[in-house]
């Protein structure tokens, strides 16, 4: 299972068709799930099993799920928050017994440049992924595009970094490599930590252990994440279709 994040109109699908193109072997049976809320693109003539899957109030995912596919590969909605999206398939891929073998974030570049407030948006997405792709590069100074990847790279983020040329990526097979490379643990094996809120306490003491909470699914007592980002929308041109 592979989770596309990204804006909007960033061009995820015709990356991903690419990635299918040359990252595949025969044999392989790929299925493309894609939001409802992305609107009709013309790279969708290129991905295979192509279904829509949508977000359901309260955090729930509906979506037929493609049994006979080797590679199934979930594109979110680029207009909606991606950490309220990334917790509802962990409850819906753990209900399926299914392990995410890649997240992968493609960058629109000239949107991230044009602005600057957009960053926490997409440190959010690399927070979780794997890969990322720097994609429409056009007219975007190099000197942005390196201090973009060194702001991740000076805080020793394990994530691949690679640029998409026209819609395509130089290795599509290292871009699918089953291998995780990610920050988050979200979709790892839940690990545990101890937790003593006894600053007092002596050794002997009972300490409770509870499982790890990402720190961008975690809440307020009200119910606000701790780590609030940017509305993607506000940042859009009106969606099409």
């Amino acid at each position: 299972m592979y989770l596309v994040l990204g804006a909007a109109g960033s061009g995820r699908r015709e990356v991903l068709a690419d990635l299918i193109e040359g990252g595949l072997v025969e044999g392989d049976r790929p299925a493309v799930l894609v939001s409802e809320g992305e609107p009709a693109d013309a790279a969708d003539a290129r991905l295979p099993g192509f279904l829509r899957w949508r977000l359901l109030p309260g955090a729930g995912i509906e979506a037929e799920f493609p049994g006979d596919a080797t590679h199934v590969f979930i594109v979110t909605d680029g207009r909606g928050n991606p950490v309220d999206q990334i917790e509802a398939f962990k409850a819906w891929l753990a209900e399926r017994a299914c392990e995410v073998a890649r997240v992968i974030c493609v960058v629109d570049c000239r949107l991230a440049e044009r602005n600057p407030k957009l960053f926490a948006w997409f440190e959010a997405c690399v927070h979780f992924s794997d890969v990322v792709l720097l994609s429409r590069r056009e007219g975007v100074p190099n000197r942005w595009i390196g201090d973009f990847r060194k702001k991740f790279e000076d805080r020793f983020y394990p994530c691949i970094f690679e640029y998409v040329r026209e819609g395509r990526v130089g290795n599509p097979a290292l871009v699918l490599a089953p291998v995780a490379r990610r920050m988050s643990h979200v979709f790892d094996e839940a690990e545990w930590i101890v937790e003593n809120d006894d600053e007092d306490a002596e050794d002997g003491d009972e300490e409770e252990m509870k499982p790890e909470e990402d720190p961008y699914l975690e809440r307020r007592a009200g119910g606000r994440r701790v780590k609030e980002i940017p509305d993607i929308r506000d940042f859009l041109a009106p969606a099409r279709g």
